[in-house]
Protein backbone atom coordinates (compact mmCIF):
# COMPACT_ATOMS: atom_id res chain seq x y z
CA UNK A 1 0.00 0.00 0.00
CA UNK A 2 1.06 3.68 -0.96
CA UNK A 3 1.04 5.46 1.81
CA UNK A 4 0.95 9.98 2.19
CA UNK A 5 2.97 11.07 5.22
CA UNK A 6 3.05 15.47 5.86
CA UNK A 7 6.37 15.98 7.44
CA UNK A 8 6.70 19.07 9.24
CA UNK A 9 10.19 19.94 9.54
CA UNK A 10 13.02 22.80 10.30
CA UNK A 11 14.05 24.83 7.63
CA UNK A 12 17.91 24.00 7.87
CA UNK A 13 20.73 22.83 5.56
CA UNK A 14 21.05 18.89 5.46
CA UNK A 15 17.06 18.03 6.48
CA UNK A 16 16.13 16.53 3.23
CA UNK A 17 19.52 14.85 3.02
CA UNK A 18 19.16 13.23 6.23
CA UNK A 19 15.91 12.57 5.45
CA UNK A 20 16.65 10.56 2.03
CA UNK A 21 19.25 9.14 3.45
CA UNK A 22 17.55 7.33 6.76
CA UNK A 23 15.28 5.96 3.91
CA UNK A 24 18.16 4.71 1.86
CA UNK A 25 19.82 3.26 5.19
CA UNK A 26 16.87 1.23 5.85
CA UNK A 27 16.36 -0.19 2.02
CA UNK A 28 13.20 1.81 1.83
CA UNK A 29 12.43 3.66 -1.43
CA UNK A 30 10.25 6.60 -1.59
CA UNK A 31 7.67 7.18 -4.63
CA UNK A 32 7.31 10.73 -4.81
CA UNK A 33 8.97 13.48 -2.64
CA UNK A 34 8.28 16.95 -2.67
CA UNK A 35 9.47 19.83 -0.18
CA UNK A 36 9.30 23.56 0.29
CA UNK A 37 8.67 26.13 2.87
CA UNK A 38 5.70 27.00 4.45
CA UNK A 39 3.72 30.08 5.52
CA UNK A 40 6.47 30.01 8.26
CA UNK A 41 9.73 30.76 6.92
CA UNK A 42 11.51 28.28 9.47
CA UNK A 43 9.27 25.43 8.67
CA UNK A 44 9.29 23.38 5.42
CA UNK A 45 6.92 20.88 4.20
CA UNK A 46 7.64 17.32 3.15
CA UNK A 47 5.12 14.61 1.19
CA UNK A 48 6.76 12.05 1.20
CA UNK A 49 4.71 8.93 -0.59
CA UNK A 50 6.10 5.41 0.29
CA UNK A 51 5.46 2.06 -0.62
CA UNK A 52 4.76 -0.60 2.18
CA UNK A 53 2.54 -2.32 4.79
CA UNK A 54 1.68 -0.96 8.16
CA UNK A 55 5.47 -2.60 9.89
CA UNK A 56 6.92 -0.54 7.24
CA UNK A 57 5.02 2.62 8.15
CA UNK A 58 5.15 2.24 11.18
CA UNK A 59 9.27 1.89 11.08
CA UNK A 60 9.48 4.51 8.84
CA UNK A 61 7.73 6.71 11.14
CA UNK A 62 9.89 6.14 14.47
CA UNK A 63 12.97 6.50 12.45
CA UNK A 64 12.08 9.91 11.06
CA UNK A 65 10.55 11.33 14.68
CA UNK A 66 14.12 10.39 15.37
CA UNK A 67 15.64 13.10 13.39
CA UNK A 68 16.13 16.68 15.63
CA UNK A 69 14.77 18.75 12.29
CA UNK A 70 11.64 16.95 12.58
CA UNK A 71 8.60 18.43 14.17
CA UNK A 72 5.60 16.57 13.13
CA UNK A 73 4.67 13.70 10.92
CA UNK A 74 1.23 12.93 9.51
CA UNK A 75 -0.28 9.95 7.68
CA UNK A 76 -2.69 11.35 5.80
CA UNK A 77 -3.76 8.32 3.47
CA UNK A 78 -6.77 7.27 5.41
CA UNK A 79 -8.02 11.17 5.45
CA UNK A 80 -9.57 13.11 2.69
CA UNK A 81 -7.05 15.17 0.65
CA UNK A 82 -6.35 17.08 -2.11
CA UNK A 83 -3.13 16.35 -4.06
CA UNK A 84 -1.26 17.44 -7.09
CA UNK A 85 1.73 16.62 -9.24
CA UNK A 86 3.00 19.40 -12.24
CA UNK A 87 4.39 17.73 -15.17
CA UNK A 88 6.25 19.84 -17.79
CA UNK A 89 6.68 17.78 -21.11
CA UNK A 90 8.14 18.98 -24.16
CA UNK A 91 7.36 17.12 -27.43
CA UNK A 92 8.19 17.42 -31.13
CA UNK A 93 5.53 19.56 -32.52
CA UNK A 94 5.93 20.30 -36.21
CA UNK A 95 3.07 22.61 -37.75
CA UNK A 96 0.92 19.75 -39.22
CA UNK A 97 1.00 18.18 -35.73
CA UNK A 98 0.19 21.57 -33.22
CA UNK A 99 -3.61 21.47 -33.60
CA UNK A 100 -3.60 17.61 -32.65
CA UNK A 101 -1.48 18.28 -29.42
CA UNK A 102 -3.28 21.66 -28.57
CA UNK A 103 -6.12 19.54 -28.47
CA UNK A 104 -4.71 17.67 -26.21
CA UNK A 105 -3.80 20.21 -24.13
CA UNK A 106 -7.71 21.64 -23.91
CA UNK A 107 -8.24 18.10 -22.78
CA UNK A 108 -6.39 17.69 -20.16
CA UNK A 109 -6.68 21.74 -19.24
CA UNK A 110 -3.32 22.09 -20.15
CA UNK A 111 -0.87 25.38 -20.84
CA UNK A 112 1.38 25.54 -23.63
CA UNK A 113 4.35 27.60 -21.89
CA UNK A 114 6.82 27.03 -25.01
CA UNK A 115 6.56 26.99 -28.91
CA UNK A 116 9.84 26.41 -30.92
CA UNK A 117 10.08 25.98 -34.76
CA UNK A 118 9.79 21.98 -33.88
CA UNK A 119 8.75 21.59 -30.29
CA UNK A 120 5.98 22.46 -27.63
CA UNK A 121 6.65 22.48 -23.72
CA UNK A 122 3.54 21.48 -21.92
CA UNK A 123 2.64 22.30 -18.52
CA UNK A 124 -0.29 20.15 -16.56
CA UNK A 125 -1.48 19.78 -13.11
CA UNK A 126 -3.64 17.14 -11.30
CA UNK A 127 -3.76 13.94 -9.66
CA UNK A 128 -0.98 10.89 -10.58
CA UNK A 129 -3.93 9.36 -12.60
CA UNK A 130 -4.17 12.29 -14.53
CA UNK A 131 -0.83 13.42 -15.44
CA UNK A 132 0.19 9.67 -16.32
CA UNK A 133 -2.79 10.10 -18.89
CA UNK A 134 -1.33 13.45 -20.27
CA UNK A 135 2.12 11.86 -20.71
CA UNK A 136 1.01 8.60 -22.40
CA UNK A 137 -1.28 11.02 -24.55
CA UNK A 138 1.20 13.00 -26.08
CA UNK A 139 3.86 10.18 -26.73
CA UNK A 140 3.10 9.37 -29.57
CA UNK A 141 4.53 12.80 -30.88
CA UNK A 142 7.39 11.95 -29.70
CA UNK A 143 8.77 13.49 -26.06
CA UNK A 144 11.99 15.00 -26.62
CA UNK A 145 11.95 16.03 -22.22
CA UNK A 146 10.01 15.13 -19.39
CA UNK A 147 9.90 16.20 -15.90
CA UNK A 148 7.14 15.38 -12.89
CA UNK A 149 7.21 16.75 -9.49
CA UNK A 150 5.99 14.70 -6.47
CA UNK A 151 2.88 14.70 -5.30
CA UNK A 152 2.04 17.46 -2.95
CA UNK A 153 -1.11 16.85 -0.78
CA UNK A 154 -3.21 18.90 1.89
CA UNK A 155 -6.22 17.74 3.63
CA UNK A 156 -9.43 18.80 2.88
CA UNK A 157 -12.29 20.69 4.92
CA UNK A 158 -11.35 22.72 8.50
CA UNK A 159 -8.62 19.77 9.40
CA UNK A 160 -5.02 20.69 8.74
CA UNK A 161 -1.77 19.79 9.33
CA UNK A 162 0.28 22.17 11.31
CA UNK A 163 1.94 22.58 14.44
CA UNK A 164 -0.04 24.17 16.42
CA UNK A 165 -2.10 21.44 16.27
CA UNK A 166 -3.19 17.89 16.03
CA UNK A 167 -5.19 17.77 13.39
CA UNK A 168 -8.43 18.13 14.48
CA UNK A 169 -11.30 20.70 13.88
CA UNK A 170 -10.47 24.13 14.29
CA UNK A 171 -13.10 26.91 14.41
CA UNK A 172 -13.01 29.24 11.50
Amino acid sequence: MRHTLAVLVENNPGVLARVAGLFSRRGYNIDSLAVGRTDNPAISRMTIVVEGDDRVLEQVTKQLHKLIDVIKISDITADEYVDRELILIKVSAEPEKRGEIMQIADIFRARIVDLGRRTMILECTGNEGKITAFEESLRPYGIKELVRTGKIAMLRGSRYTNINNNGTREDD
